[in-house]
């Protein structure tokens, strides 16, 4: 059994999926992630998969539809308590220095990326143009991440190590310009020549030089 059809294994095993949806959906994230929704076509998926196209419109309406039933069940049943739960434990960690704790969550969200890259990728590119997939990420992973963050950043705040400001703007800038970083890092631009520890104090030092308090 491949790993993509364990991990969906775990993902569906309240649903009774045929073996021809497991193919489906597992050509479906393979596809999505590779070409990304739009440029993706039914008729690609069932040749992967091995079916006729007529199958996959038999289980799943629209494209949209295949789109749904792969991104939703990921992100609430694996993504969701992966992300959140792993980037807990950084959380749960006493960090004297700003600096500390950020190069442990760019550590902490690299190691999450590249394990689930083709679906994080999926993700990502699809995200911005549909409503539910939105409402769902933020319910499900943003707001959970979000609130905890802005609570350490106010811990740093009354030790003198980051700027007076909206804890909440703090943490979105930072948040920003640690998934900018590892977005064009492992999505955008994965070929170029990275030298990673180096472009991971750069980074830190960007998110510094912007919110740390000047002596």
């Amino acid at each position: 059994m491949s790993e993509e059809e364990m991990m969906l294994q775990q993902l569906f095993d309240e649903e009774k999926l045929t073996e021809k949806q497991k193919k489906i959906l597992v050509a479906a994230i393979g596809i999505f992630s590779e070409k990304g929704y739009a440029a993706s076509s039914t008729s690609e998926i069932a040749k992967k998969a091995g079916v006729a196209e007529g199958t996959i419109f038999r289980h799943y309406k629209t494209k949209k539809d295949l789109l749904t039933s792969i991104v939703v069940p990921l992100m609430t049943k694996l993504i969701a308590p992966f992300v959140v739960n792993d980037f807990n434990k950084v959380l749960d960690r006493q960090f004297e220095r700003v600096e500390d704790f950020l190069r442990a969550t760019i550590e902490n969200r690299r190691d999450v990326l590249i394990r689930l890259l083709p679906v994080i990728k999926i993700m990502f590119q699809e995200i911005p143009f549909h409503q539910e997939l939105r409402e769902q990420f933020f319910e499900q992973i943003a707001k959970k991440i979000f609130d905890r963050v802005s609570l350490l950043i106010k811990g740093y705040q009354d030790k003198g190590q980051i700027i007076e400001m909206p804890a909440e703007s703090v943490a979105r800038l930072a948040i920003t310009s640690v998934l900018g970083f590892l977005f064009s890092r492992y999505v955008l631009f994965p070929h170029l020549e990275w030298d990673d520890e180096l472009e991971t104090e750069r980074t830190i030092q960007f998110i510094m030089h912007g919110l740390g308090k000047k002596e």
